[in-house]
């Protein structure tokens, strides 16, 4: 395959969707995506799976889709994982030098961040992310990369994510029912923030608060570093259910009313207007105004800034974040929330796109707040394998069929289905290259039928 044209693919695990998406890196670093699709989510309650069948269905659906448009096939994909069982914190490790005359490696930085992963955390948990924030060399401070550098004891301060372990294996057992495999698991507003934070807003201090439809996730950055993740419990679904009972009225009644006539400020919504809904099965039509139901929204809304604010002051940054707020995700299309969350808050607020790295065709298409973590997690993607110098299973129909050419030499009829199966084959090692072409054939066969009986099960 060519090795130039490495692909990424990517599925954003949503309450309110479900996205797959597949992206290519550019030589100016620029990502161009490829192919995205996108279908509603039943299974999944506030970032949590709570219905297997359901979610993995929408996951099928969405990788088909997005297979035939992109004309990539990929058997690995990035994942997101949100819920409000995810939490951070802070904590310092050391390693100690034998040869501290020598410069510090890559692999020694890695050893440090991987012994992070073997700390304490409570029964039915595990850790998502280890994020190093600022490393100490023999107790010289504020140093951002000790590659090269010598000394005796390197520490750091690390950021750690964590999350329930069922929550996790839900996900992955929900990819591998849809016969793929999870290449890594990443937090949703860290994906998030890459795709619509500039360099500059990171290193003067701002938050990311991404508004989905069942969570609110925040992610704080200052000097470059990340500071402190949270998910909160709530988001876009909250307040088309408050609208619902509010108005009494049907749930997509609501949602829809949401999305066209909603505002985050009541004070500024117009007295006069009212939108008339059709009646519950032929009853009279209602007639909501508009100002009551911005009404509706704004208290929620300000609910929901509120304990954005409490995790701001829970930091420890609020007095250094320069760049104020930046909003993205569904909730954030909603009428004139930028406004109230400036008043409420006092800091700078703008809309975050994504923008900011993409390039190619498609861009216009994918430059909404609802994809900020679809396009951050083929970001994290890329800086995943360049990271841990990774490879990724995925490429064109003729590049899969041209690479295992020689094996499938006497097989009479190639079936498109087994394009996943044949991948498989080019990385096996220099001892299975002395089996017989009948016992590859063969094997392989009786892997094409174990991955049709899973699909049974």
């Amino acid at each position: 395959m060519n090795k130039k044209e490495q692909y990424v693919a990517a599925i954003d695990i949503g309450t309110t969707k479900i996205v797959s998406i597949v992206g290519t890196k550019k030589e100016n670093g620029k990502i161009e995506i490829l192919g995205l699709s996108k279908t509603p989510s039943k299974g999944v309650k506030r970032g949590v799976v709570l219905n297997i069948e359901e979610t993995v269905n929408a996951i099928q659906t969405t990788v088909d889709d997005v297979q035939k448009r992109s004309g990539i096939l990929f058997s690995e994909v990035f994942v997101g994982i949100a819920g409000q069982h995810v939490k951070s914190l802070k904590t310092r490790g050391y390693i100690m030098r034998e040869q501290f005359e020598d410069e510090i490696k890559k692999e020694e930085v890695f050893k440090l961040i991987e012994d992070m992963y073997k700390i304490h955390v409570d029964i039915g948990e595990e850790i998502i992310h280890v994020i190093p924030q600022i490393f100490i060399v023999d107790n010289e401070t504020g140093i951002k990369s000790p590659i090269g550098i010598c000394g005796r004891r390197l520490e750091a301060n690390f950021h750690i994510v964590i999350g329930q372990v069922a929550a996790a294996k839900n996900i992955e057992k929900c990819i591998k029912k849809a016969n793929m495999t999870v290449k890594d698991l990443i937090l949703e507003p860290l994906a998030s923030a890459d795709a619509v934070l500039t360099d500059d807003e990171k290193e003067a201090g701002v938050v990311l608060v991404d508004i989905g439809g069942g969570t609110t996730d925040v992610a704080i950055y200052f000097d470059n570093i990340i500071r402190h993740t949270a998910v909160i419990p709530f988001g876009g679904n909250v307040i088309t259910s408050d609208i619902k009972e509010g108005c009494a009225i049907l749930q997509r009644h609501a949602e829809q009313l949401k999305i066209q006539y909603g505002s985050a400020l009541g004070d500024i919504a117009p007295e006069d207007k009212v939108v008339s809904i059709p009646g519950i099965s032929g009853r009279e039509p209602k007639e909501i105004s508009f100002k009551s139901l911005a009404y509706i929204i704004q208290s929620r809304m300000e609910e929901i800034i509120d304990i954005v604010n409490f995790e701001i002051q829970n930091s420890g940054y609020a007095d250094k974040l320069a760049a104020g707020i930046v909003i993205t995700g569904g909730g954030a299309m909603l009428k004139h929330l930028p406004q109230l969350m400036k008043f409420k808050t006092a800091m700078d607020v703008r809309i975050g796109l994504p923008n900011e790295h993409l390039t190619g065709t498609a861009h216009n298409e994918i430059n909404q707040p609802m994809y900020a973590t679809s396009v951050g997690l083929i970001m994290r993607g890329f800086e995943h394998l360049e990271t841990y110098k990774k490879s990724f299973n995925a490429g064109r129909p003729e590049d899969f069929v041209r690479t295992v050419k020689p094996v499938l030499e006497k097989v009479e009829a190639e079936k498109p289905d087994d394009l996943d199966e044949m991948n498989e084959e080019p990385e096996a090692s220099h001892d299975e290259e002395k089996v017989s072409i009948a016992d590859r054939i063969k094997n392989m066969l009786s892997k094409m039928f174990e991955v049709e009986d899973q699909k049974i099960s």
